[in-house]
């Protein structure tokens, strides 16, 4: 599934596509995706300016200029990506579920799996279903040594499981929770709790420096990932454990390890986290 750094580069690469663009149609080639559209999508949205192309977490946002302050969000799902096409002319694929149509060509949502899905907003961000609960950008300044202190006192989860929690961090990821821990050197299975301040200074420089990275990257290509160019992102070539158990890890040639939490794998050195 495609995590944070993926639906950065995704956002990224749709503004110079969409952004300040006329939705001149919105074609739903289909009932549904995950979820059933929703009801009157197409009419609503047609003929509207889209003004922002942003991300929450792991969703896309689409802001239309209009006085109801419709937003699209889409979400990519397991297999999900967004293909640009400068001509309306190219025939469609068989997964092209949903496409967005301009001046400048269109924006086709592709995605054998269905598990993606979309849903307007109409009204504020934190009244939605999918981003009312969610915490504060790992990015962002709120994502701090103090904040990570005070949301992770007294917690007896493993790190892993805190760092994946929605409502305390908004859109990270096993790749990148598991690059982050080996990072900062702290074993995935440590009770939350237990970190002392310098941990967590070290974990919350590297949750950022992780992501950030990534995103230069353009995310890692995992299965049916990719950038909206159809180009690959390449950070896979860079994880230092993430799926490379029995590999020698780079810094200290012990073997990479792989454990189940909560029915995801966890990949770890035990000679480097503690």
């Amino acid at each position: 599934m495609p995590e944070l750094p993926e639906v950065e580069t995704v956002v990224r690469g749709l503004r110079p596509f969409l952004q300040g663009q006329r939705l001149d149609r919105l074609l739903l080639r289909r009932a549904d995706l995950r979820f059933p559209f929703p009801e009157g999508l197409s009419q609503r949205v047609t003929g509207k300016t889209m003004s922002a192309i942003e991300r929450r977490a792991k969703y896309g946002l689409i802001r239309f200029d209009s006085p109801d302050a419709l937003s699209l969000l889409f979400h990519l799902g397991m297999s999900g990506r967004m293909v640009c096409e400068e001509t309306t002319d190219t025939p469609f694929e068989k997964h092209d579920h949903v496409v967005f149509e301009t001046q400048r060509g269109q924006v086709r949502f592709n995605d054998p799996r269905r598990f993606g899905f979309l849903d307007l907003i109409d009204g504020p961000d934190a009244e939605n279903r999918f981003l009312a609960a969610l915490g504060p950008e790992p990015l962002s300044d709120a994502v701090s040594p103090d904040y990570l202190l005070t949301v992770f006192r007294d917690k007896t989860s493993p790190i892993k499981a805190s760092l994946l929690n929605q409502k305390l961090i908004a859109g990270l990821g096993n790749i990148y929770v598991c690059e982050a821990l080996f990072e900062s050197g702290i074993k995935p299975t440590r009770k939350t709790g237990s970190l002392k301040r310098a941990e967590v200074t070290r974990l919350c420089a590297a949750i950022k420096g992780v992501l950030a990275r990534a995103i230069d990257a353009g995310g890692s290509s995992l299965r049916d990932y990719k950038q909206v160019s159809g180009e690959l992102g390449y950070f896979q070539h860079a994880w230092a454990v993430y799926g490379r158990e029995n590999e020698v890890c780079r810094a200290c040639n012990a073997p990479i390890q792989r454990i189940v939490q909560s029915n995801r794998s966890t990949f770890f050195c035990a000679a480097c986290q503690r």
